[in-house]
């Protein structure tokens, strides 16, 4: 009788702390600055053995998975591309810079030509400059050029048999596709849009363009859908397992279905961070922004959530995790009705936190709008000890926990 009281009072406990904590929510995406110049515009990034790179006004290092910053020995101009070739880090710049002791020294192989992107192909590394594409076959000693329309050449990338390069440029002249390495290029029927960068998934190939959100082509550019119409001036797109994250000037946005639908992530960021890159590593996915320096979330927490049915509910549910008792996972699945009542907090946020026995909250799993539809949202305790936990979601005047038990 006596526990049966204090598990009540503690569940009572979680309710006061929500309600009146739900605006206080923990940040999920939190800024990497330490180390960084100031007011550093984050162009790249990429990663070589433990070191992660970010390319801005010259080139900085993190040892720690982004929480120290300091600069490497490229330390002065604008460094707009990264990539890591073997044991190399390339760098474009006004010209091509190669490292092979992690960023100590540099060398110069391509003099006077802005780089803003690198592929590969075989043994061929790709570069793309001003209406020119760099080709070298002995890992960037040497580079022979070839030419690809006349504006700059945003982004490069390898599907198969062919290599895609997408310009920036007014009037638009969308991608090129070229069939033999680099050597002649043919425009797409994507001709009419700027594009900013490509990406690849399984077949699918996306574009994210500044005005007119992400086209997608399967059949190797002869038609292309246009996607995320609701997405401005998308500027990087990256790819995990079935997770494609975009970056765009207001934020960061997630697709789970090869982008037909796109939710937004943008928890803890400021307003507009202008995110120009994404990178995602050790379980991290990093945002380097426009003046804002480097973002960092914990990447299992941002794609746990899964919607699995778009049908709208009468109501608000919360249903009971599954497995339960669980080891170290279990799914917790809940309903989004899709009129909601003029409640308590005045707007549709949806909040889907984890307590301890004692009340403490050691996890946020969703923090965001949602719309209408069924959601599974996966918890892995794997870091936590054998015990009573509570769950408790909290959305327009709607309140509702559960208790789970994890055995250990």
């Amino acid at each position: 009788m006596i526990k049966k009281i204090i598990i009540n009072l503690t569940a009572f406990l979680i309710i006061v702390h929500c309600t009146f904590n739900i605006d206080n929510c923990s940040a999920q995406w939190v800024q990497m600055s330490n180390g960084i110049g100031t007011n550093c515009i984050i162009h790249s990034i990429t990663k070589l053995g433990t070191d992660i790179y970010a390319g801005a006004y010259g080139i900085y290092r993190s040892t720690n998975n982004g929480l120290n910053w300091s600069i490497t020995g490229l330390s002065s101009g604008s460094v707009w591309a990264l990539a890591t070739i073997g044991n190399n880090i390339f760098a474009g710049a006004n010209g091509i810079y190669i490292s092979s002791n992690n960023g100590t020294d540099w060398t110069q192989t391509l003099n006077n030509d802005g780089i803003y992107s690198f592929t590969t192909s075989g043994n061929l590394i790709i570069a793309g400059g001003i209406g020119k594409v760099y080709i070298s076959s002995n890992n960037g000693s040497n580079w022979n050029q070839t030419v690809v329309g006349n504006s700059t050449i945003t982004s490069l990338i390898t599907l198969g048999n062919y290599i895609y390069a997408g310009e920036f440029n007014y009037p638009p002249v969308g991608i090129y596709k070229s069939t033999n390495n680099g050597i002649n290029w043919n425009q797409t029927s994507l001709n009419n849009q700027s594009i900013n960068c490509l990406a690849v998934h399984d077949n699918y190939l996306f574009a994210g363009t500044p005005d007119h959100g992400i086209y997608i082509t399967t059949n190797n550019g002869t038609n292309w859908t246009q996607t995320a119409t609701n997405i401005l001036n998308i500027n990087s797109i990256i790819i995990s397992g079935n997770n494609i994250f975009a970056g765009a000037w207001d934020g960061v946005y997630l697709s789970t279905n090869n982008g037909i639908n796109w939710i937004n992530k943008n928890q803890g960021l400021i307003s507009n961070p202008g995110v120009l890159t994404l990178f995602i590593s050790d379980n991290y996915i990093f945002a380097g922004t426009n003046n804002y320096y480097v973002w960092r979330r914990n990447l299992s927490e941002i794609i746990g959530i899964k919607q699995i049915s778009e049908i709208v509910p009468e109501k608000y549910s919360l249903r009971q995790n599954y497995p339960n008792p669980f080891n170290p996972e279990t799914k917790i699945r809940f309903t989004i009705p899709g009129v909601s009542p003029i409640g308590l907090f005045g707007d549709d946020k949806v909040v889907l936190k984890v307590f301890d026995i004692l009340g403490k909250e050691i996890s946020t799993l969703v923090n965001e709008k949602l719309q209408p539809g069924t959601y599974d949202v996966t918890f892995n305790a794997s870091q936590y000890p054998g015990g009573v936990y509570f769950y408790r979601l909290i959305s327009d005047g709607f309140t509702d926990s559960k208790k789970m038990i994890l055995l250990k």
